[in-house]
């Protein structure tokens, strides 16, 4: 019953970010808005406090792994535009897949690991996991904003 809600829980959540990043697109952007939804989450890992959500080096190890190689996907599909002298974030028809698929991918894994890993470290590992894949996104966001930002200063100066 936990692995199901908690897929239905990262479905709805994951929809809402597809929602979101829409939305955003439509907006400039700044780098408060690319550096600091890692920060808001980072709040998260105070689960790690508490024994039942504790993990092993190795489950460690494996979560950041696997995440940064998501983060990959996420990168590839994030770009800028600008319009005016203003920043957007660029329209990608595939950011939206590559979400969806990475969901399905994750809820998979967890419906699998959910037999043999305790509830609070499959929890624990799944934070670490998003966490370990918005980081090296948001990191690579922020570079390619600064690149643009420095290229529009330029042929303004």
């Amino acid at each position: 019953m936990y692995v199901i809600l908690s897929m239905v829980v990262a479905v709805c959540m994951g929809l809402i970010v597809i929602v979101v990043r829409m939305k955003a697109q439509n907006y400039p952007t700044n780098v408060k808005k690319i550096i600091l939804p890692p920060f808001f989450m980072a709040t998260g890992a105070l689960m790690y406090i508490f024994p039942y959500f504790r993990l092993t080096p190795m489950e460690i190890l494996e979560a950041v792994v696997v995440g940064m190689f998501f983060s990959l996907f996420l990168i590839y599909t994030s770009n800028f535009e600008v319009k005016g002298k203003q920043i957007y974030m660029k329209r990608s028809k595939l950011f939206p897949v590559i979400l969806i698929t990475l969901l399905v991918i994750r809820s998979v894994m967890k419906y699998f690991l959910s037999s043999t890993i305790h509830p609070g470290e499959l929890a624990g590992m799944f934070f670490l996991l998003a966490f370990s894949m918005i980081v090296p996104w948001r990191i690579a966001m922020y570079l390619k904003y600064r690149k643009i930002e420095q290229q529009i200063n330029k042929t303004v100066h």
